[in-house]
């Protein structure tokens, strides 16, 4: 359509034209603007929106960037740091947004390369190595790797959303750091941009060839004498200095460097590693590549302590596993209290374990991955039986500790992913806190050599109780790189007084015990103050000689990792900016936040804080930007579809938030905000369900839209939408008439001009017997008394009035299962719609008569069963924020059709004749969001059906939003990747229980609509 919505993003004529004066300097926004948009392909963006949604990373921190630049070439990268760098003006390059520590955000004009310089440039298989753009994400990376039966090793949690370039920056590593180590074991060559705009490769090069490059003119001669001066003056400092540790990438990379020089040369792109983007820009990269794993295993060890657990690892260490993990009992009581984990616990662990250690192991085959575990269990588990020791071959079980309590074994692939499963049940746990005081990521991965953790992590429990407050243990315990957020309010004086007293508290610690004060996430604004205490004076200060070496203005990400500390004095010639951050500066929450509720809610919001807590979740890290080549899971269609930060749950929660505390000028009931920040959120509700923190932004974003239309009044095509069953109702009174009138020549384009329905899409035909129309005249066919169970069958609009058969199947088949099956004359439409659009109080009177109607029929044993899985997550989830307790008889007793033949096995009383045909089967995003969508695919399989269960997003109808005119493009861009999988797969056929689900798929030219999974139930029942 050519609209503004179909781009996606911020509209430039938002723009704030006015000059901005930030720390150190002014730009001038308008000629800034222009002069770098004469100057590069790709695109700028210097308005308020924009600026606000690049403010905030995954750290506790936040801080209003200059401008953004999405630039699609090094020569664009180039280009914008030589303007930069002739007006003194900061620049910081920024990949995903994923990190920890603060080091993705400052007052600087950003440079996103993760929007277009995402290339793989080549693949040598042979050689074992890759070249990639900087902006391409790990998991798109490895897609193509896979191929070749390779991989890129270092893997951290995010890497199918964090991007290559991230990885450098950060020197990451990841849960298999005990094979792999970190980043820069990896890293070629890089071409880079330096802070004059200046292109070059760094690579290796010997030590002759670096002393002689020292003698090259301008800004690379600096760097390449500055580099052979460290090699040739600051060994021994550098030695003295760091620790002895493999997860250390705190400060500069010199134990790297220094540690290669050894052999006579040194690669230059390695000491860019964990650099944080203030050396260089790194654009482009060669890597090396590592194989595959043949096969992997696991082995799960309980304890009653963490401190036993602690104290095992070294010898487990012994055994060569690829990974060690740990939870302790924080997160595992947390996680017995969860829906989604409290069953894994239960089955899992032995009730007295007050800590777990996940092993892993590759190994080249089967056998070979079970013999390794065996002869860990027979190792270290006091109880293993009889079975693990005759496998291990071994005379005794050893004479050394014997720690954990119990142990257990995983090897085909589902069982090791339920291990991983209860290993991964940490973060989203501490992440979905909504009080005011959070679990926030300020030292939460300092290392410390393994055999210590034991001793450390006693006293940093004592540290945390000094300080009033615990914390979670978890993660990477075999290289001694711990995760821990402490729960610490920053909204208050004494939280943030209490954050940097644990912060130096820890960093004692680590010192004390050979460790670094960041084993993973790197320094950022949370520990680069940290790294003068960890390292000393004189390699800090080397740090500061090689940052002005590589960077002489502190243009490049300014005051992270090294500068001047609070109390040292800048030299006379040295700017401001080279001041180094303090940890309790910038704080995204702090003693001087405020939240304004611009409105008063019209929902239940069950939790601590209620609708702000809600609005405060979003912790930033990014699980919500998967790229358009990336499937799996709900979250975040519009993101996929339009890479723009502001079509991702992560940039509309950070607006919300932002425009509530003041931070971002705008109301969020004004049009402007509706338009630009939450009109393309089409309540997938896969945010609930996929984001860490579980940020429901489809409930956030109907309250918003309640609001404005409480303010401001809603348009005709909203208020029709919102009553669609009204307008259904008459269509199927006035058929075949309404039906000839929707369909006449001009209707179309008559329709996109009065009230905004894209002329492309194919408007809803009626019928005029609707399914009450015949339910009321046949009835029922098997007796109540009788009856294996009692089924409300409530009809929704649009297979009522427009696809009755599907609710006729639905009829039979709960009747083939022997159940009685009634249509409740006095219920009536579920509200989806109403509540879809914003219009609450609509959606509360809906549910409030649903209720009212069925809520004494249920009492009598009667189930509520619904064909549309909207519908059916409407009476099982929205009624619940619509009518608090009230609706809880009903939505504990309401089922979709699938699922309810599932959960009562009532499928297994059927004669099923399903032939040989394969469905490919798409499931419903919001079935997806509650859990609630694999029930059909087990009732086709057993009715004889093979079944290809696609690990699909939305479709892109999302109910009204691909209706609407102006947003038919991004629809259908959204369906392209639906499309695309519906291609790959093998299925004859396919079937989606979603109306809107299936009238997307049968609107591209040459297809059909596809069935809804109980017409083909109903088509394999016996005759």
């Amino acid at each position: 359509m050519g609209t503004r919505h179909d781009r996606g993003g911020p509209d430039p004529a938002t723009d704030d034209r006015a000059d901005y004066d930030y720390e150190g300097g002014s730009v001038e926004r308008p000629a800034f603007v222009a002069a770098l948009e004469d100057r590069i392909d790709g695109t700028v963006r210097f308005d308020e929106y924009t600026r606000q949604l690049y403010a905030t990373d995954a750290s506790a921190y936040e801080v209003t960037p200059i401008g953004v630049v999405y630039p699609t070439s090094t020569a664009d990268v180039a280009a914008v740091v030589d303007y930069c760098a002739e007006r003194g003006t900061p620049v910081l390059p920024r990949g995903g947004g994923t990190s920890l520590a603060g080091q993705a955000v400052n007052e600087a004009v950003v440079v996103d390369c993760s929007r277009h310089m995402d290339a793989i440039e080549s693949v040598d298989p042979a050689g074992h190595t890759a070249r990639a753009q900087v902006g391409v994400t790990l998991g798109a990376l490895n897609d193509r790797l896979a191929d070749h039966g390779l991989k890129f090793a270092p893997d951290p949690a995010w890497g199918d959303k964090s991007v290559l370039g991230g990885a450098i920056g950060n020197n990451s590593t990841g849960a298999h750091s005990l094979k792999y180590g970190k980043t820069d074991a990896y890293i070629e060559d890089c071409e880079v941009v330096l802070a004059d705009g200046t292109v070059t490769t760094f690579g290796e090069v010997t030590l002759d060839e670096l002393r002689s490059r020292a003698d090259r003119d301008g800004l690379e001669g600096q760097i390449y004498a500055a580099i052979a001066r460290l090699v040739d003056d600051e060994r021994e400092a550098v030695t003295a200095a760091f620790p002895d540790l493999k997860r250390n990438v705190s400060g500069y990379n010199l134990d790297r460097l220094l540690s290669e020089a050894e052999d006579g040369s040194v690669n230059v792109a390695r000491l860019l590693a964990g650099s944080e983007g203030t050396l260089a820009i790194v654009t482009e990269a060669t890597v090396s590549l590592e194989p595959l794993p043949e096969t992997k295993s696991l082995a799960l060890l309980s304890y009653h302590d963490l401190i036993d657990a602690m104290a095992d690892v070294p010898a487990i260490l012994e055994h060569d596993p690829a990974a060690v993990e740990v939870l302790d009992d924080v997160l595992l009581e947390l996680a017995a209290d969860t829906e989604e984990f409290g069953d894994l616990v239960d089955q899992l662990l032995p009730a007295d374990t007050g800590a777990v250690l996940l092993v892993e192991f590759y190994a080249e085959n089967d056998p070979q991955g079970k013999q390794r575990v065996a002869d860990l269990l027979a190792d270290r588990v006091g109880n293993v039986g009889t079975d693990a020791v005759a496998q291990s071959g071994a005379d005794s079980l050893t004479d050394a500790p014997r720690e954990a309590f119990h142990g257990q074994e995983a090897h085909e692939e589902s069982e090791r992913k339920r291990f991983w499963k209860l290993r991964k049940s940490g973060l989203p746990i501490l992440l979905g806190r909504t009080s005011d005081a959070k679990h926030i990521s300020f030292i939460e991965d300092t290392a410390v050599p393994p055999e210590n953790l034991a001793d450390y992590v006693a006293e940093f429990q004592e540290l945390l109780a000094d300080n009033d407050t615990f914390a979670s243990f978890y993660a990477h315990a075999g290289p001694g790189c711990l995760h821990i957020r402490p729960l610490v309010n920053t909204k208050t004086v004494e939280g943030v007084e209490q954050m940097a007293a644990i912060a130096d508290g820890a960093t004692d610690l680590v010192t004390t015990y050979g460790g670094s004060v960041s084993g993973e996430h790197g320094d950022g604004r949370a520990r680069t103050q940290w790294n003068r205490k960890l390292y000393g004076q004189d390699v800090w200060e080397v740090f500061r000689e090689l940052k002005a070496a590589f960077d002489p203005d502190w243009l490049l990400n300014p005051g992270q990792v090294c500068g001047y500390a609070a109390d040292e004095a800048i030299p006379e010639g040295v700017p401001a900016r080279a001041r180094a951050v303090d940890m309790t500066d910038d704080l995204r929450f702090d003693p001087d936040y405020e939240f304004e509720m611009a409105f008063e809610p019209a929902m239940e919001w069950d939790n601590e804080n209620g609708f702000q807590g809600m609005v405060e979740l979003c912790h930033g890290c990014g699980g919500c930007r998967g790229p358009q080549e990336t499937t799996g899971g709900v979250m975040c269609p519009t993101y996929r579809a339009a890479g723009e930060e502001s079509t991702a749950t992560r940039g509309r929660a950070n607006a919300l938030r932002q425009a509530m505390s003041g931070d971002l000028p705008a109301d969020p009931t004004d049009e402007a905000f509706v338009d630009e920040i939450m009109d393309l959120c089409i309540g997938c509700k896969g945010c609930a369900k996929d984001c860490p923190s579980e940020v429901d932004m489809a409930k956030l974003k109907t309250e918003v839209e309640h609001a404005h239309h409480q303010e401001h009044g809603a348009s005709l095509r909203s208020k029709l939408f919102a009553h669609v069953e009204t307008l259904s109702a008459w269509g199927s009174r006035l058929a075949p008439l309404s039906n000839w009138l929707a369909g006449a020549p001009g209707s179309d384009r008559l329709a996109e001009r009065l009230v905004g329905i894209a002329s492309e899409r194919s408007l809803p035909t009626f019928k005029r017997e609707s399914f009450e129309d015949w339910f009321a005249q046949r009835g029922p066919a098997v007796d109540p008394e009788d009856a294996q169970r009692r089924a409300l069958l409530v009809p929704d609009t649009y297979n009522n009035y427009s696809n009755p058969d599907v609710l006729r199947a639905a009829v039979r088949v709960l009747e083939a299962a022997d159940v009685h099956v009634a249509v409740p004359d006095d219920a009536t439409s579920s509200g989806r719609a109403a509540h879809s659009k914003g219009f609450v109080d609509v959606a509360r009177e809906r549910a409030r008569t649903n209720v009212d109607a069925l809520d004494g029929r249920v009492a009598d044993g009667w189930d509520v069963v619904l064909v549309e899985p909207s519908d059916a997550v409407m009476f099982q989830s929205d009624y619940r924020d619509l009518l608090g307790s009230d609706a809880a008889p009903v939505a504990d007793n309401a089922y979709g059709l699938c699922e309810y033949l599932d959960r009562f096995r009532l499928d297994e009383r059927v004669d099923w004749t399903g032939g040989e045909e394969t469905l490919t089967y798409h499931g419903h995003c919001h079935q997806k969001a509650v859990s609630r969508d694999h029930h059909a695919v087990g009732v086709l399989r057993r009715a004889g059906y093979a079944v290809d269960p696609l690990d699909s997003g939305c479709c892109g109808m999302a109910g009204s939003f691909g209706y609407e005119a102006e947003h038919y493009s991004m629809s259908q861009a959204i369906g392209r990747i639906l499309f695309d999988q519906i291609a790959d797969s093998d299925g004859d056929a396919v079937v989606a229980p979603g109306a809107s689900c299936r009238t997307q798929l049968g609107d591209r030219r040459g297809h059909e609509s596809p069935s809804h999974p109980v017409e083909r139930l109903a088509d394999a029942l016996a005759d």
